[in-house]
C-alpha cells in the first residue's frame, strides 16, 4: 500500500514537473496537498512518506476524529472545506492552515480564537470564480475589501494568497478561464494591497495540469491519489 501511494505520487509530480515547465516554471514551485476527506486513517498513513506536502480535509468533525486515531504532526492538515463559525475552535485544534475564508465574519472569530491562544493562522481567501450554485467562496470584487479588513482588523491571521475551484464539468476553457481570472485578480490586489499573495491554490484530480499551466502553485488532490470511495 505504501509503495503504490508512493508511486502515485511520483507520476503525478512527474506530470507537474513537466506541466511547470511548460509555463516557464519549476515543478518544485508546485505544492502537493493530499485530500483525504471520506477516506481513512490508513489509507492517510500510507502517503505518510510520499512527496506530499500535507493532508486537506473539509469536514471539521472527522479531522477531529481522525486527528484522535493519529495525533502525529508530521506533515500540515489544511481546512479546505467550508468553516462555519461555530466550529472555528474545534478547527484550529486539528488544521495548521484554513484554505477557505470567505468572509469578514468568520476572519474576525478566528482572530478572536487565534488572539486568546496565542498563535497565528496562514490562510487562503476562496474565491468563487465560476458561476456554479454549488461552488462556495466569496465574490470577486469583495476580495479586497476583505484584505483590507484582515490587514487592519485581524494580525494572527496571515494571508498568502487566493483559492478557487473550477467549475463543474465546464470543460477545458471554462476551467482556464476560471483559473487565470484567479491570477489576474492576485496581480490586481498585490498592486492595491501590497500584500505579495505568493500562492494560488487551484487544481484537482480532473484540472490539476491544466491549473499548473495556469499559475497554480497548491493542488488538492484525492481521487488520483487515494480513488474513488
Amino acid at each position: 500500500m505504501v509503495k503504490e501511494a508512493v508511486e502515485r505520487v511520483l507520476s503525478i509530480r512527474a506530470e507537474v514537473d513537466e506541466a511547470a515547465r511548460r509555463s516557464g516554471r519549476s515543478g518544485r514551485d508546485v505544492a502537493l496537498v493530499a485530500v483525504s476527506k471520506n477516506h481513512s486513517v490508513e489509507a492517510m498513513k500510507a502517503f505518510a512518506t510520499a512527496p506530499i506536502d500535507g493532508f486537506g480535509e473539509n469536514r471539521v468533525q472527522e479531522a477531529v476524529e481522525k486527528r484522535t486515531l493519529w495525533p502525529d504532526r508530521g506533515l500540515p492538515w489544511r481546512m479546505i472545506g467550508h468553516l462555519q463559525r461555530n466550529k472555528v475552535r474545534k478547527a484550529l485544534a486539528v488544521f495548521d492552515s484554513l484554505d477557505s475564508l470567505d468572509s469578514v465574519d468568520l476572519a474576525l472569530t478566528l482572530e478572536r480564537v487565534l488572539a486568546e491562544e496565542g498563535r497565528e493562522l496562514p490562510v487562503l481567501v476562496e474565491v468563487k470564480c465560476s458561476d456554479d450554485e454549488a461552488r462556495t467562496g466569496l465574490a470577486p470584487d469583495g476580495v479586497e475589501a476583505l484584505l483590507e479588513r484582515v490587514v487592519t482588523s485581524c494580525p494572527h491571521l496571515s494571508v498568502e494568497g487566493l483559492m478557487t475551484i473550477g467549475p463543474l464539468d465546464g470543460g477545458e476553457r471554462a476551467t482556464r478561464r476560471a483559473f487565470s481570472s484567479l491570477r489576474e485578480q492576485r496581480g490586481r490586489l498585490r498592486e492595491r494591497t501590497g500584500l505579495a499573495l505568493p500562492h494560488l491554490s487551484m487544481g484537482m484530480s480532473g484540472d490539476y495540469l491544466w491549473a499548473v499551466e495556469e499559475g497554480s502553485t497548491v493542488l488538492r488532490i484525492g481521487t488520483a491519489l487515494f480513488g474513488r470511495r
